[in-house]
């Protein structure tokens, strides 16, 4: 295997593919041979390396120096200079944007600067491997902990590894993964199944598309040896129909890892086989919930199921089936590699290990982070996130997506964890975290929320189907000035109501932001009773109202 003396890594993710950093790619390289060096630096396209809005992006190590918002002009400068001469083009260095009230300056976006307030264990690979090659893979410990489980651990032993090691399901119910894969592994059947949740329809969302796309096979030895631990031969990956290059890239991985017997019969001479195969959704929101995921896979109309039976005991096709997410699945080897212990010592007690966040809205460093368990939503923020463009006020955050609760500036110094979020109504959901500044309107906010789970509502139950549609037509009455203060309390009773009645966790969670904005942002909701929007942005709204 050659050894080059620099690499120089452009971030793959959608979000700079999008911006041209395949042009990027290959005008690197075209640079380096014009200056005969190709058997001296490597060019790769990796996984995301976390500034999404910063892209194209690209890190050269082994300096660790981060260059953003490339140009295809750029490039023959940062050959000549940094990979011919040897010496860093400052000017094209990580743009640092001080305009953030809360603090004069940031963390200069720089490699492994960047990565200070970072604990990257989901994301170990992505962003430093080529995600289309498995040696690269396993020249990082890959599939290591698969060899362990199969050779020297009994099924129930990995099951009491994960158990021990706290892992709570990164999908969005926290749900202890241990748990969960004792209900399969003890439930007998001719048949079991492990299924990936890579749907991912939570707006603000895109934490799995991302570790897809940047390490690939870290999901399938996580599957695998959730296979081995429950007694599951078959595997499939449920992913959203949009996310074509997690698609290509998973196929390919798949394909590869049946190539070095990593995948099909009789895996390392242990007598287990797993076999995986790759599921399009179609963009349903609803399809997240796992059992309408399920209901997907079998052909039907995605649609939740009544509960009991849970899918551990029976799922796919009536069998035991585990449904894991993405984020879940990724963090199985490193706990088998490194024990519980290890992953217990990140994070808190109650919610051990990392979480990975995607920041966006007004933030200055949009994108993708993975952070230990505990970190406080002010360190997110004015830390990692560089505070809030053109020196505006931080109004509020939205915690796990769209159906996550929203917390006002006294929650600053809240500790994002399962236990502290849940207690005041918001959750950690799938990751997504909405930073909203003081120039926007709570109303306004509230009634983009709401239409998006009255378009995304499957309908099959009433206090979804109704409920929403209901708080959107009161949260529109209110931006407009017409509604009075028996909505208000209509709208928490529907909220309540659907919080305790709704089919599945999807339809019990839709109403959260509205409940915390009714509790924190009270007298900015209630002044409009009387026509009036504090922050002046219903003022049009009202207009085209009266004009319809």
């Amino acid at each position: 295997m050659a050894i080059y003396r620099s690499h120089v890594l452009v971030c793959g993710g959608t979000p700079c593919l999008l911006k041209g950093a395949r042009t990027i790619r290959n005008l690197f390289q075209q640079e380096i041979n014009r200056y005969q060096m190709a058997d001296e630096i490597r060019v790769v396209e990796t996984g995301c390396l976390g500034p999404c809005d910063e892209g194209p992006v690209v890190i050269i190590y082994p300096e660790g120096v981060m260059y953003s918002r490339l140009q295809p002009t750029d490039i023959p400068k940062i050959v000549e200079h940094h990979l011919y001469k040897g010496r860093v083009v400052e000017e094209l260095v990580y743009r640092e944007r001080k305009d953030s009230k809360e603090i004069s300056s940031k963390v200069p976006l720089e490699g492994e600067k960047y990565l200070d307030r970072q604990k990257r264990v989901v994301l170990r690979n992505c962003g430093r491997i080529n995600p289309d090659l498995i040696e690269e893979y396993i020249a990082n410990h890959g599939y290591e902990a698969l060899g362990k489980v199969l050779t020297e651990l009994r099924p129930e032993q990995v099951v009491e590894i994960v158990t021990a090691s706290k892992l709570q399901g990164r999908g969005g119910a926290g749900f202890p993964t241990g748990l969960k894969w004792s209900f399969t592994a003890k439930t007998q059947a001719d048949r079991k199944y492990i299924v990936c949740n890579a749907d991912e329809g939570e707006p603000g969302t895109f934490k799995d598309r991302l570790i897809m796309e940047g390490d690939p096979h870290s999901i399938i030895e996580g599957m695998a040896i959730a296979g081995y631990a429950v007694g599951a031969e078959e595997g499939i990956i449920y992913i959203r129909g949009e996310y074509h290059l997690s698609i290509e890239r998973m196929a390919r991985a798949i394909r590869q890892a049946n190539e070095h017997g990593l995948l099909g019969k009789n895996i390392f001479g242990s007598g287990f086989s797993f076999q995986i195969e790759i599921r399009s959704g179609a963009g349903a929101y609803i399809c997240g919930e796992e059992t309408a995921l399920i209901e997907s896979i079998e052909g039907s109309r995605g649609e939740p199921r009544v509960k009991p039976p849970y899918p551990g005991v029976a799922g796919l096709w009536g069998k035991p089936t585990v449904v894991n997410n993405v984020e879940t699945l990724a963090n199985i080897a490193p706990i088998i590699l490194n024990g519980p212990e290890w992953f217990r010592s990140i994070g808190t007690e109650s919610s051990p290990g990392t979480k990975v966040f995607t920041m966006l809205g007004d933030i200055n460093n949009q994108g993708l982070i993975e952070v230990p368990m505990g970190i406080t939503l002010r360190e997110i923020v004015y830390e990692v996130g560089g505070g809030i463009p053109g020196g505006k006020g931080f109004k509020m955050a939205q915690t796990g997506g769209t159906s996550g609760g929203c917390l006002p500036m006294e929650f600053l110094d809240m500790p994002m964890d399962y236990d502290t979020l849940s207690k005041v109504g918001s959750a950690l959901g799938s990751g997504a975290m909405l930073i909203i500044d003081d120039t926007h309107c709570i109303v306004d906010v509230l009634k983009s929320f709401m239409k998006f789970f009255c378009h995304e509502s499957c309908g099959k139950c009433t206090p979804c189907r109704e409920g929403n549609t209901r708080l959107y037509e009161i949260l529109t009455a209110l931006s407009a000035g017409t509604a009075t203060k028996a909505h208000i309390q209509l709208m928490k009773d529907l909220a309540r109501t659907m919080q305790l009645t709704a089919l599945c966790g999807l339809g019990q969670s839709a109403p959260n932001s509205l409940i915390t904005c009714l509790r924190f942002f009270a007298d900015e909701i209630e002044a409009h009773l009387n026509g009036k929007c504090p922050t002046g942005v219903c003022k049009s709204l009202a207009t085209q109202f009266e004009a319809v």
